[in-house]
């Protein structure tokens, strides 16, 4: 239901039309929301909820969930933290698996620790994520039995709890920082004294470390039960074997004789008005956070309900246009700002206002928040403003309703979860497609500006005003002063705003088109290649793996390294700084409006060696993408407004980030790669954008972006090759294409030899962070890319079952890496590993230990089995998403790949690889004379 915006179109009319013929009148506004015909619904005799859908995308896969609604707020005293702990116990054995005997099981099948199986815990729900292959009969019906074990068959043995507790520390000490310090002082503040500010799911050291057993087997007992439960399945399966194995599987689970009572904490009413300063040396910047009084909500359930909730998102989306619109201004009243209505936790939301400061502070940021909050309350919105929100509400709808039979199940899964935990109702994209057409347009200015106005702040809403930042020089304001802030804002006079006209399109008229002059096909792969009359090469693909998608990309060599070292700047932030600024007469906001109710986005990019443009779009809004690319290339904007509010931004921004020990991490990992090299791109320093000059930036964007020679455009998607070919003439094949240069620069940047090794010491917290990055010249192709990606899965196997599981050293990290062809041959392989101080040098001698094991004796069997399986799970979704295909079609033109490679008996090349393949790329590039070490320690033994 949280589903936003649609177009007002010929076929939103038909159709609404046709719902309305079918009954006599529309049903009153009272009618209760009824259930999507898509998901069924049902409830077993001991009270457990299950959803059901069946569900093509993506294919031969399900996706299951547990859900528990117990949370870390259920926690007794003696409790902190063990939700999650309960959470983590349910990977450590149960009825039907030993310990390490579940992970192992589903590696087996593809389904990858981390990111396929997983889990989370709130503070009013435990939520376990199990996607599964449904190729083997056996696998779907092992996956129902997971889930109950997860239900009602954890085993919580003394050992394993014990082996669990370094894990859960190091997750604790993994969050420790600037953030979690201020957060312990803010919490009781942000949620008023409640339960809430006591009860963070992860806890407590103190009683991770030393809970008794019977605590955490009493948190299981007491909330794990079937009238707190729901099983979602969704996915390639039959919905009546679905219902009968979560019958089978859950029907028997029973609940508590003395069940105790699942109330939720209610948050009480502030009673005054309160400000608070936080300050932190490594707090990443400066935020003021403005929170208007909490309120009880319930989710709507009627008609009526869902169309206030329509009119509230009209209010909130041009509310936040406008906060928008601040960030343009030459001097910028804060970087990034917006504010509107928001869930707090479950069954409470409150209306709040938040602000990324600059170097101006908090009262220009306080006054420009305050007081356009104000001004849309004393003076509304304008009918202009309501027009474009109207429609890009319809917009979103209509592009939602045609991809309804090509959803992902993780978006069903997603819709309910929020029915279950929050009571969301489900009516389906099929009824709110016709509900946001039947009263879209009836909703009228006057009745959004009264909902707004009864929601926006007032002067006698109790508010708390957070300031948090780093402990700078200057001394930070008293609270006491940011409440007078506010309250002088609030006092200062606005006035209504004045509304521009805008033009119906980009382009005035259509450039003078020009031609195709060749075609080609390629059968195997599906692709028709075009040669323009300007020599620009178009290959266009198009699919049905959704039903209103269209992706466009265009690749070149050339980038910035063809600029010296006095241009890097330029050349660095010559796209981004095109983008800020707009195309033609219109900067982005104005973008924006010309273009509402239209799904459209297009990018420029300058990298450092090739070139890019990128979109996507509707089919009904292709030649509107094609106008935009046609602009950004050809009619950046020159704006000096725009151009001091984006470097002036960047730097505070960049101040800002500097001062958090992992950018200090970063900037020493660099130089200990590559010195002091200024070709090579690290986090940026405040002090870069002293070097940016507008003309020269824009001056290089027009000499590399406004020749289209060289140019590979790709189109993928939904797409008419009939309809779009006209439109290619006309903006493709229209492109000018004087001689420039197109091959990249190699300006011989090249990564330090030997083994180095550099230690930091930043931070307050007892924390580590190991970086240790391997690289080297390679000889480039796809099946060594495949070799090299086989050896690294392998390790990420080890690290995990060893360096967590076994020893218990981290939580999370492991290795990531791939060989480049450009500027010339190598690879880069980098392990990630934060831990303890005290265990700095286990972690190192571990990781080194797994890499030496897979040298000489190359992968297990059963684990090259699971890398190959997880492959293939993903591979095959792969191919249904346009996605994977442009990224493979894009490749061939940098590169020199071969799309068929990816694409055709991909299956006969990942079972072709062989243990002495990943054996002999882990001594090819796990090079233990050639790798960078860094480790940064807190700044205090």
């Amino acid at each position: 239901m949280k589903s936003v915006s649609l177009r007002l179109t010929a076929i939103v009319a038909l159709f609404s039309c046709a719902l309305l013929a079918r009954g006599a009148e529309a049903p009153p506004l009272g009618e209760p929301l009824p259930l999507s015909p898509l998901v069924k619904v049902g409830k077993l005799p001991n009270g457990l909820t299950y959803y059901i859908q069946k569900n093509a995308k993506p294919a031969k896969k399900l996706e299951l969930r547990l859900v528990v609604k117990a949370g870390s707020i259920l926690e007794d005293e003696d409790q902190l933290g063990l939700a999650h702990f309960t959470e983590h116990m349910a990977f450590n054995g149960s009825t039907h698996f030993k310990r390490h005997e579940l992970i192992d099981y589903l590696q087996s099948n593809g389904v990858k620790f981390g990111r396929d199986l997983n889990a989370y815990t709130g503070f009013d729900e435990t939520v376990y994520i199990l996607p599964i292959p449904t190729d083997k009969k056996e696998v779907v019906e092992r996956g129902f039995l997971v889930l109950e074990d997860w239900a009602h068959g954890l085993k919580f043995n003394d050992a394993d709890i014990d082996s669990e507790r370094g894990i859960v520390l190091e997750e604790l000490r993994l969050g420790k920082g600037a953030s979690d310090r201020m957060n312990k002082v803010l919490y009781p503040k942000l949620f008023n004294g409640s339960r809430y500010a006591d009860r963070l799911p992860i806890g407590k050291a103190e009683v991770l470390r030393t809970f008794k057993p019977d605590a955490i087997k009493r948190f299981y007992r007491d909330w794990y039960r079937p009238d707190l439960m729901a099983v979602i399945a969704v996915g390639d399966i039959d919905p009546l074997e679905a219902e009968k194995l979560i019958k089978a599987h859950f029907g028997k689970l029973k609940n508590p004789e003395l069940a105790r009572p699942r109330d939720y904490p209610v948050i009480p009413e502030r009673k005054q008005d309160e400000a608070v300063v936080v300050t932190d040396k490594e707090a990443p910047g400066d935020v003021l956070y403005i929170r208007y009084p909490i309120e009880q909500h319930a989710e709507a359930t009627t008609l009526g309900g869902y169309r206030a909730d329509l009119v509230e998102k009209l209010y909130g989306m041009m509310l936040s246009q406008r906060m928008m619109e601040l960030t343009q201004q030459a001097d910028p009243p804060f970087i990034q700002g917006g504010s509107g209505r928001g869930k707090v936790v479950r069954g409470h939301r409150s209306f709040s206002a938040s602000a990324l400061l600059g170097k101006g502070g908090p009262v220009p940021a306080i006054n420009a928040l305050v007081q356009e909050s104000e001004r849309a309350r004393q003076y509304g919105f304008t009918a202009a403003e309501l027009e474009r929100a109207k429609k890009g509400m319809l917009s979103n709808y209509e592009r939602m309703y045609n991809e309804r039979e090509k959803s992902d199940s993780a978006v069903f899964v997603a819709e309910y979860l929020r029915n279950f935990l929050e009571g969301e109702a489900l009516p389906g994209i099929e009824n709110e497609y016709a509900y946001a057409h039947r009263f879209v347009p009836g909703i009228t200015l006057d009745e959004v500006n009264a909902a707004a106005r009864a929601a926006l702040p007032g002067p006698d809403d109790k508010k708390l005003v957070v300031l948090m930042g780093s402990e700078k020089a200057t001394p930070q304001p008293k609270p006491a002063e940011l409440l007078a802030a506010v309250e002088a804002a609030r006092k200062t006079a606005v006035s209504a705003r004045e509304e521009k006209t805008y033009a119906a399109n980009l382009l005035d008229k259509p450039p003078v088109a020009g031609s195709i002059v060749a075609e080609t096909q390629d059968k195997l792969l599906g692709t028709t290649e075009l040669t323009l009359s300007n020599g620009i090469k178009v290959v266009l693909k198009p699919t049905d793996f959704r039903n209103d998608q269209v992706l466009m990309s265009a690749v070149r060599h050339g980038g910035q390294f063809l600029y010296g070292d006095e241009d890097i700047q330029n050349a660095r932030y010559a796209s981004a700084l095109a983008a800020q600024m707009g195309v033609l007469d219109y900067s982005p906001l104005d973008i924006q409006k010309v273009l509402a109710g239209r799904s459209v986005a297009v990018s420029v990019a300058l990298g450092e060696l090739t070139e890019n443009v990128a979109g996507g779009t509707v089919n009904s809004d292709v030649e509107t993408m094609l106008q935009m690319m046609y602009a950004r290339l050809l009619n950046p904007r020159r704006d000096e407004t725009l151009f001091k509010s984006f470097i002036g931004r960047q730097r505070d921004l960049a101040q800002s980030q500097q001062a958090r020990p992992e950018a200090q991490f970063a900037n020493t990992i660099r130089a200990a790669l590559y010195g002091d090299n200024p070709r090579v791109a690290g986090l940026a320093r405040p002090q870069d954008f002293d070097q940016v000059d507008l003309d020269r930036a824009l001056r290089i964007f027009r000499e590399r972006f406004g020749s289209g020679k060289g140019w590979t455009f790709y189109f993928v998607g939904s797409f008419d090759p009939a309809k779009l070919k006209p439109l290619l003439a006309t903006y493709v094949a229209s492109l000018p294409t004087p001689d420039i240069p197109l091959a990249y620069r190699d300006l011989g940047v090249r990564p330090a030899r030997g083994v180095i090794k550099r230690e930091i010491r930043r931070g307050k917290e007892p924390k580590s962070a190991i970086s240790v990055v391997f690289t080297g010249d390679a000889t480039y192709s796809q099946p060594e890319q495949m070799r090299l990606a086989a050896a690294i899965e392998v390790l990420n196997l080890k690290l995990t079952e060893v360096l967590r599981e076994k020893l218990g050293l981290i939580y999370g990290g492991g290795a990531a890496g791939a060989i480049s062809k450009l500027p010339y041959a190598n690879y880069s392989i980098s392990l990630n590993l934060p831990c303890g101080p005290e265990n700095v040098d286990k972690v190192i001698e571990a990781a080194f230990a797994e890499i030496r094991k897979l040298q000489q004796d190359g992968p297990a069997a059963a684990d090259l089995a699971k890398v190959r399986q997880n492959w293939l799970n993903n591979h095959r979704r792969a191919l249904s998403e346009n996605g994977w295909w442009m990224g493979q079609l894009q490749a061939a033109t940098l590169y020199g790949t071969d799309p068929a490679w990816a694409a055709i008996d991909y299956d006969k090349r990942v079972a072709a690889l062989s243990a002495a393949d990943v054996q002999a790329a882990a001594r090819r590039y796990f090079d233990f004379g050639n790798y960078v070490q860094v480790v940064m320690n807190p700044e205090t033994k």
